[in-house]
């Protein structure tokens, strides 16, 4: 048995898998304009084509493909329901500051859909309600005052009973006038529509340098510049340290399997519940009878736990509560959490006056990258919206006030790095590693990552992450390298496929 069958569904996701593929080009030359944007995920693409429209030269450099990192593997709701964002944040920010993230969510729900409407693109927009529901009686108390903080903040939301799932719920915070789409159909067709107004996009460009200044330069690992006035740093995670910003984040990967259902036996709306690992279920259209069911769960580390055995629990889970078909696709996401739970867009540190960051969606990227675009763009042109503190990375009384959770995650990543080191070889040769899997060899003092393919040759690097040195562990399921500490991916050469690196593996004997 293969490792390909060992686990449900092909290896993809079905927004890469649906969707064309345009190339872009590398940067080929240097280059200046008014604002450089480093990523091309659904942060970037939205805050380089609402500059765009506003009138600003800008050029995007994307270090892979654009829209298929982080953004190509979401579930792709669209909502301004966030769990059980709306009473903690009552509490921790204030009335005024639940209705400002509410208002600014669900600004850019609606966002996409008026510049799907204004473009004419066909990315399955559906409307939708959102529900974040729980199964456990002794919850009904927490969910109510979660429904009530909700409404306050001005969304159209309400505690309820009954939904449409195949199994009853205790309570469930329903929030009406949310959407879900197809991600990637909507963001190539900013992109197309960007550079039909003067944008630049290039990809397979990785920016590793920047100097900010007047201008500010960004440097790529080919040794080409762009120079701006502003620059956006959109990378998921900063690939530039200097700010911190790591250390207040914590990264996280959710698995997502898909299989076809009968159009009637089908969720209308959109679901969310933090037990059991999670389970967040919601459906695309594929046909005149059918539709795709997605759910996603199973949370873990980066570097940590089985995703192989994840996969199949998730895949149990939705066959047991969906009469769904065989599993058509499976795939993972990688989110980042930051300690007081609200995304970081502004300003990129204290000093910072010409460079951006949009960051720390925790799990709501799609909402919070349409949020970035529109907030940063307001910004660089002077026209600041009144909610865009609640997101600033300065913000200093929300940072002391989750110090236990910061000190919480600064203990995991202090973990890894000395914990991991302690630990015995994984294996005592590489003549141990079994084809199609990897593990880490101590030679000579210093850890290998080493895989051996099914051809039987081994590939090995470094096993230490070229961001700040923790030790890499082997992914299985999506035959990879990956740090821990601060999410840091790799392919089994030692490519970077995930930041905040931005230096791959160096190959080891």
């Amino acid at each position: 048995m293969t490792r390909e069958t060992e686990l449900p569904g092909t290896d993809e996701s079905y927004w890469m898998a649906t969707s064309e593929h345009p190339a872009f080009p590398a940067l080929d030359a240097d280059r200046a304009a008014d604002v450089v944007v480093v990523g091309g995920g659904v942060a970037g693409l939205s805050t380089a084509w609402e500059l765009t429209r506003a009138g600003r030269s800008v050029v995007v450099l994307e270090a892979d493909r654009v829209a298929a990192g982080v953004t190509g593997y979401t579930t792709a709701k669209l909502t301004a329901a966030h769990l059980l964002v709306y009473d903690r944040l009552r509490r921790t920010r204030g009335p005024e500051g639940a209705a400002r993230y509410a208002l600014s969510q669900q600004a850019a729900v609606e966002r996409v859909g008026a510049v799907a409407a204004e473009l004419g693109i066909a990315c399955d927009l559906e409307s939708a309600s959102a529900f974040t529901f729980t199964t456990d009686p002794g919850r009904r108390a927490e969910f109510e005052a979660e429904a009530e903080a909700a409404a306050e903040a001005g969304l159209d939301a309400a505690c309820v009973r009954e939904t449409e799932l195949p199994f009853p719920v205790a309570a469930a915070v329903r929030v009406r006038r949310q959407a879900q789409f197809h991600p990637r159909r909507y963001l190539l067709a900013l992109a197309s529509d960007l550079r039909a107004r003067g944008g630049v996009v290039h990809e397979r460009t990785r920016v590793t340098g920047l100097s900010e200044g007047s201008p500010c330069r960004v440097t790529t690992e080919s040794g080409l510049t762009v120079s701006a006035r502003d620059v956006v740093i959109a990378t998921h995670v900063p690939v530039f340290d200097r700010a911190l910003l790591f250390a207040r984040m914590s990264p996280r990967r959710e698995l997502v399997v898909a299989a076809p259902l009968a159009a009637e036996a089908a969720p209308e709306h959109m679901y969310i519940t933090d037990e059991g690992g999670k389970r967040s279920v919601r459906t695309a259209p594929l046909d005149a009878d059918r539709r795709l069911l997605i759910v996603t769960g199973e949370d873990f580390t980066p570097g940590t736990g089985d995703a192989r055995e994840g996969f199949r629990r998730l895949d149990a889970w939705m066959h047991e509560h969906f009469p769904a078909g065989p599993t058509a696709y499976r795939w993972a996401a990688q989110d980042s959490d930051v300690s007081d739970g609200v995304p970081l867009i502004g300003p990129f540190h204290p000093g910072a006056r010409h460079v951006y960051v949009a960051t720390g969606f925790g799990g709501w990227g799609m909402s919070g990258g349409v949020l970035a675009g529109q907030l940063l763009t307001a910004t660089l042109t002077g026209d600041t919206p009144s909610w865009a503190g609640l997101y600033d990375p300065r913000r200093l009384r929300s940072t002391v006030r989750e110090g236990a959770k910061l000190l919480t995650q600064q203990a995991e990543v202090a973990r890894h790095f000395v914990g991991d080191r302690l630990k015995g070889t994984r294996v005592d040769s590489a003549e141990e590693i079994a084809p199609g899997t990897g593990a880490l060899v101590r030679v000579e003092g210093r850890h290998r990552a080493v895989y051996r393919d099914e051809e039987g040759r081994t590939h090995s690097v470094s096993a230490r992450c070229t961001h700040l040195g923790c030790l890499v562990a082997f992914n299985p399921a999506e035959t990879s390298w990956e740090c821990p500490c601060h999410g840091s991916r790799f392919g089994v050469d030692g490519e970077v496929l995930q930041g905040p690196a931005v230096h791959p593996l160096p190959p080891a004997e």
